[in-house]
């Protein structure tokens, strides 16, 4: 703590850093006292709305800044590596949005680094503050389901490729479509409501129908679009994973496709003593959580009552709780890692046509070898 009594805060991005800033603001703990970002106007806007003091340019300046003592970092995939490393050298705590990285090799670099400089690198994977994700994983993990045995999660779009021709569908920057971008957050819902078990092995496959056609960009002008720049990623993924366990899952996400969803996003889960399912449409937060089980033999169902909860102020919550009291981080950097293993797999699955192996020890996943 510093003679002020709060944690002094940078934010990098003034994009998705907005949802940062929420948060901050309501940890009574921490002080956001500068923000950095490209645009400059967005960035003043922010630093006028949130009472932030400084504003920079070039994130270098921000981390320069000798009060300073941890950063969010909110911008594009590709500098998530760079300024995590830069960030940590500097002697700050970091919270990076997800994903963690573009590829596993770039992951493996940041939680090293955090590692030799003992400092916090903790991840945003804000869904699971969501009342209905916090509830079922309370339920599971005191085994009103019992043994979980198959998954569902999904996030589907009709028509939201976030910005066609931008930082999101350049392979290159972003390191994937609506798999590392929709996809990392239904799978860590989805693993960490069964208790994070081991994938032993994915089959998956990519499409790009729509966005290469110059369709299926977001509605409601929310994101610039670019054209004549190549569409580079894909629009919709879908993989089967096996655990080492035996269960498995089934995982579904697309930014745009001709189908009835609008923008909706979930989870099911299947035990051997209860179920439960998780659908949210257009982002509702209350009436998604149904359980499923038995009333004296009789088959039954009930929904909680849920409450509203803003996502990013609980991920801050714990990033403070890190930083000051020494809990671990939660999500931390190493399960950020492993969801873009898994990623990373089921992308090189789609590319050979066929299941491949997760190799916990790899940075990358192997092929799976035939059966003699």
């Amino acid at each position: 703590m510093t003679s002020h009594g709060q944690l002094r805060i940078g934010v990098i991005g003034c994009g998705a850093g907005v949802f940062h800033l929420e948060g901050y603001a309501e940890e009574p703990r921490a002080k956001v006292i500068a923000l950095a970002g490209l645009d400059t106007d967005r960035c003043q806007e922010l630093a006028k709305r949130f009472d932030v003091p400084h504003v920079y340019g070039d994130y270098t300046e921000l981390l320069a800044h000798g009060e300073i003592q941890a950063v969010s970092i909110a911008a594009p995939n590709h500098l998530h590596l760079p300024m995590t490393l830069a960030a940590l050298e500097a002697g700050k705590h970091v919270l990076v949005e997800k994903p963690l990285a573009r590829s596993v090799a770039e992951g493996e670099q940041m939680v090293e680094a955090a590692r030799r400089a003992g400092l916090v690198l903790a991840i945003a994977f804000n869904r699971r503050s969501r009342h209905d994700v916090y509830l079922l994983q309370k339920h599971v993990r005191r085994g009103a389901l019992g043994r979980i045995y198959y998954a569902k999660a999904f996030w589907m779009r009709r028509s939201g490729i976030p910005g066609l021709g931008s930082w999101f569908t350049s392979k290159e920057k972003a390191g994937g479509g609506p798999l590392i971008d929709l996809g990392v957050h239904v799978l860590d819902m989805a693993l960490w409501c069964m208790g994070n078990p081991r994938v032993s092995a994915v089959s998956a496959a990519t499409y790009a129908e729509l966005g290469p056609q110059g369709k299926g960009q977001w509605q409601g002008g929310r994101f610039r679009v670019n054209p004549g720049v190549p569409y580079e990623v894909e629009d919709l993924a879908a993989a089967f994973l096996r655990m080492e366990d035996g269960a498995t899952m089934h995982l579904e996400t697309s930014w745009a496709g001709y189908t009835g969803h609008t923008d909706e996003f979930g989870l099911s889960l299947l035990g051997s003593q209860g179920g439960a399912e998780i659908h949210v449409k257009d982002y509702a937060q209350t009436g998604t959580l149904r359980l499923f089980g038995e009333v004296e033999g009789v088959p039954s169902d009930c929904m909680p009552r849920l409450e509203k909860r803003h996502g990013h102020g609980e991920i801050i919550h714990r990033f403070v709780d890190s930083i000051l009291d020494g809990k671990p981080a939660d999500p931390s950097g190493e399960e950020g890692l492993d969801r873009v293993r898994l990623i990373e797999a089921i992308y090189r699955s789609a590319e050979l046509g066929r299941e491949v192996k997760v190799e916990d020890s790899s940075s990358r996943a192997t092929e799976e070898q035939p059966v003699s």
